[in-house]
Order: structure tokens, then sequence, then C-alpha cells
């Protein structure tokens, strides 16, 4: 009997769904002695021992069903060695669990937090295989995360539809787009979009190079303007604050959010009207695209074939092209950055793009 224990970790993403069904459609291809004990709402379900018992038959059908048929919730890694107000020993209880149900290997989805704490299972003796699951693509190891290119086409198909109402108007435009600590989705879908202007967390921003860039426009007759901004963009006064400090003007803000903050700093330098645009959640709902169908499915699988192997330990990633399996050591703690230097950002730049920090 080979039993297999899964669950999905922090923000839920497309295609969570089609990974699991790879990994489960892998597995009984090879054998039809599997069984699959599902924990509910992440690691949560794994300190609680709050599993159900699946079959393939339950994995039928969700190829197109966004969110995580398990459930998902955020355990900080932070807090996974902290007893909570229960007394739960979380570590303890986790090994327990996997030990009490005769597990062979737990498969975990998830993105940055999730690594570290599957990495830290690893260590504490556990088998485990993990999938790169964040839209963020933040993942150290892996050239894409699944998910990633869902948000990106539903933050293009946001900003497509801006430009109609800000070119009627004649307006600035700004589209606050997910990634606290990094810029991929903001960077790909302003691209896309066709944004006049992108701030990243990795490229602080000056307010009076963002101005300059809008002013640029409206002199050659542009009548708008469209800012596609990372929620983590950061301008270059508050990047060279000490980190402590930095945090602490963060919750003394007085806006909701990086863009109304921009907004009111534009204002104050151009006669044009200001619009604010937040996609929010609907960046991480709904079906996923027929790429992340692909690639979820194909690391589901390539996950599936490292069971059969009993090789453990390993993320799988996909690597120009080829999906790959990359030490759950090499991953924990790693966050995947926007290089400022690279050639995507050159390339940007080349089309007229403005970084805000010219």
């Amino acid at each position: 009997m080979l039993r297999i224990g899964m669950l999905t970790s922090g923000g839920d993403c497309q295609a969570l769904n089609a990974a699991m069904r790879g990994v489960v459609k892998g597995l009984c291809s090879k054998r039809d002695d599997v069984e699959i004990y599902g924990f509910q709402d992440g690691y949560k379900g794994l300190i609680y021992s709050n599993f159900k018992m699946l079959t393939s038959r339950d994995f039928s059908g969700i190829l197109t069903v966004g969110g995580t048929i398990l459930g998902t919730s955020r355990q900080p890694f932070k807090q996974m060695r902290v007893p909570g107000p229960d007394g739960v020993d979380k570590v303890e209880a986790m090994k327990h669990t996997y030990h009490k149900l005769n597990l062979d290997c737990l498969v975990v989805l998830g993105g940055n937090g999730t690594h570290k704490t599957a990495n830290m299972l690893k260590e504490e003796g556990l088998n485990v295989i993990t999938l790169p699951k964040t839209i963020d693509n933040d993942l150290w190891g892996t050239d894409m995360t699944f998910g990633f290119q869902s948000a990106v086409d539903i933050a293009t198909d946001t900003i497509d539809r801006i430009h109609t109402t800000a070119t009627s108007h004649s307006r600035v435009f700004i589209v606050e787009i997910m990634g606290h600590k990094v810029g991929w989705v903001a960077l790909h879908a302003g691209i896309a979009g066709g944004a006049d202007i992108i701030l990243l967390p990795e490229i602080p921003y000056d307010i009076k190079s963002v101005v300059n860039a809008i002013e640029t426009r409206a002199k050659i007759g542009k009548r708008f303007t469209i800012i596609a901004v990372a929620e983590g963009a950061i301008t270059k006064e508050d990047a060279a604050l000490p980190k402590k400090k930095y945090k602490e003007k963060l919750a003394n803000r007085k806006h909701p959010s990086v863009a109304y903050e921009l907004a009111e700093e534009i204002s104050k330098y151009t006669d044009q009207e200001v619009r604010v645009a937040i996609p929010g959640h609907t960046q991480r709902g709904g079906t996923p695209c027929a790429y992340d169908r692909v690639l979820s499915t194909r690391l589901g699988a390539a996950a599936a074939e490292l069971i059969l192997n009993q090789e453990y330990g390993y993320m799988i990633g996909i690597k120009n092209g080829t999906t790959v399996k990359v030490p759950l050591s090499e991953v924990a703690g790693k966050l995947k950055m926007v290089d400022p230097e690279a050639d995507i950002i050159k390339e940007a730049r080349l089309t007229g793009i403005s970084f805000g920090n010219e």
C-alpha cells in the first residue's frame, strides 16, 4: 500500500487542483494500491489531524476548477515552533499525524513560507515532495510557478479595459497589482497591457520621475497615462530607511495602499485627473489559463514519478522547459526577485516604459 498525504498551504491560486490531479493520476497510472489523505486547510489539517480519505474519483473534473478542494490557510513559519494558545507543539503534532497514518510521503503545494515549513519537516525525518504554487512567481529554483500566468492574464485584462476609459476621460490611471515583495506580475502585466509606467518593489521610484513621464506624454499629445504598480512598490526615500523605520511608517500610512498614496502625490504636481483601479483577489481566482493547466499537470506528474522512485526531499520545478527536482534546502527561504538589470527590464525601457527611476 502506498499512503500519500496531500495539503495546500498559504494563499490560494489557480491550478492547485490541476496540480493535485496530476500527482494522483501519475500515481494511479502505475499502482492500484494508493491511499490518499487530504489534509484540510493546509498545515492546520496536519497539525490537528483533520483529513479526509480521497480516491482518484475525487480528482476527476477539477482540471479547470480554481481554488483548492482541500481548503487552505496561512501558518507563518516563524510561529511553527511556538506553541499556540492551546499549547499544541505544532511540529511534534505534524510528525505525530504523519506517523499515525503511516504515510509514505507528504505532498505539499505552496509558496515561500510553505516551503520553509516543508524543508523543516524534511529535516525532522519526514518524506516530503513539494510543488511551486504562487501567483508571485518568486520561488527559487524554478523558472515558473503555477498560478502566475493566470494572474498575469487577469491583471492584463484589467489594464486593457482601463485603456478605453482612460483615453475617453484623459486621465492618469493607476492599476495596483499584487506583489508585496516582488514585482513579476506587475512587470509582465504592465508590458502585456501596454502600461506607460511600471513601478516595482525591486526598483525604488522617484515621484518626480513618475510625474516627468506623465508630462512628457502630455507634451506629445498623449491624452492619458496608465501606471501599473505592484502593491509593494517603494519610493527611493523609503527604500533608504532602516527596515524597522519603514515598517513603522507603513503602520501609520494614511492611505489604504500604495496606489492611493501615489495618486495623491501625482495630483500635487499635475492637473490631470487621477483614478485608481485595484483588481485585488480576482487575480488569484477563477479558472486557470491553459498554460497553468499544462504546467501544473506536468509538475504533478513529475512529483508522482519521484514518489514512485522513493526520491524525497525535493521541490519539482521547471527550468528551460524541462521539469527538474530541486533540493528543498536550496529553495527554502530564498526569493526570486526581479533583477533591475535583467534583459526584460532593458527591453521594456527601449519601448518607452518608465520604471520611475530615470
